[in-house]
């Protein structure tokens, strides 16, 4: 589908060419009629096409992105209370939404286009070479110059994105912090809510800050690569014009070549983009395995076996358990106990502290 499209993406310049060879140039209005209803039926079936493949991307992504909130939801249920007393409850639920939006990001848009934006560039290239290959040869040279920039791009994207993630996560943490009961009340226990306020105000301005930052740092990026794509099409105008005065091509010929040029520069930006892109989605998948990767300390051993309904009596038994407060170096509380209260019992157990 997607090799399809993009072959349908070089159809109707080769028709131009026609058009104005065959059509205009010999007076031929029905040839000209029949050309130009062909290029309309091509723009149809291309725009079909790209329809049901951002559908089918679509589909594939949102499906990931379920499966990947749905595994977050129940990994951060069962992990134990420590790992809340630890985590700010802001900063959870920010990469719970945040994070998994800027990775829905890439796999519903910048995977999808990343395949269908190289298989039109290689296509568009080769249909170049094989209506003038001296003009396809100067359209290639700049290539290395939108290649080359975007590995030092795509890092320093990445890191204001990541940056720019772990504010909004301050600031997110912030606002959930004090917007509960227990914050409030904090707050106005302690009479100081401009001091809130301020704090909250810093927050946002360095979130503003790097949203600035991040803005025009992309926006220059596209600018340059705009300009580049200029740059070779007027190239290939210039040196394939005086081949058309010298009588190497037909006009029609130039006229589909700078249709082409385009096509094939378009194609290149937007990969040369998605690679900032990328970069940018690996951070929020980073983020994201961080919490999915956070190891339970409280899970069931592997050759653990469920227990049947009929066999529950009622009685609950406690064999090699220990107990220790958080931390690495605090020492396990009643080692390796064994405890077997019988049913509708009340077991407790307490220690003498000693100094």
């Amino acid at each position: 589908m997607v090799t399809a499209s993009s072959l349908l993406g070089v159809v109707p310049p080769l028709l131009f060419r026609e058009i104005i060879d065959g059509a205009i140039m010999a007076g031929d209005r029905d040839r000209l009629t029949v050309l130009g209803l062909l290029v309309v039926a091509a723009a149809l079936a291309q725009a079909a096409l790209a329809f049901v493949e951002r559908w089918a991307s679509a589909n594939v992504g949102e499906g990931l992105i379920f499966d990947l909130r749905v595994a977050l939801f129940d990994h951060v249920q069962r992990l134990p209370i420590s790992f809340f007393t630890r985590t700010q409850t802001g900063a959870l639920v920010s990469r719970l939404n945040n994070d998994v939006i800027g990775a829905q990001r890439a796999l519903t848009g910048t995977l999808g286009t990343v395949v269908s934006n190289a298989i039109t560039a290689a296509t568009t290239l080769l249909t170049l070479f094989l209506l003038e290959w001296r003009v396809s040869l100067l359209a290639m040279v700049l290539l290395p110059l939108f290649i080359l920039p975007a590995r030092r791009v795509g890092r320093t994207v990445a890191g204001i994105t990541r940056e720019g993630m772990n504010l909004n996560a301050s600031m997110n943490a912030t606002m959930t912090e004090r917007f509960n009961v227990s914050g409030a009340q904090l707050v106005k226990l302690f009479g100081r809510p401009s001091e809130e306020t301020d704090g909250f105000a810093r927050r946002a301005g360095r979130v503003r800050d790097i949203g600035i930052r991040n803005a025009l740092f992309s926006r220059a990026f596209v600018i340059a690569l705009t300009l580049l794509g200029a740059t070779g099409t007027a190239i290939v105008y210039w040196v394939g014009g005086s081949l058309a005065i010298s009588g190497s091509i037909t006009i029609g010929t130039l006229a589909s070549m700078g249709v082409l040029v385009a096509q094939l520069y378009g194609p290149l930006a937007q990969l040369t983009n998605a690679r900032v892109d990328v970069m940018s989605a690996f951070v929020s998948f980073e983020r994201v395995f961080e919490v999915l990767d956070a190891p339970n300390p409280v899970a069931d051993s592997p050759d653990a076996q469920p227990m049947p309904a009929e066999a529950t009596t009622g009685h609950l038994a406690f064999h090699d358990v220990s107990f220790r407060y958080p931390g690495p170096l605090t020492r396990p509380r009643w080692p390796r106990w064994r405890l077997m209260p019988p049913p509708t019992s009340r077991a407790g157990s307490c220690s003498t502290a000693s100094t």
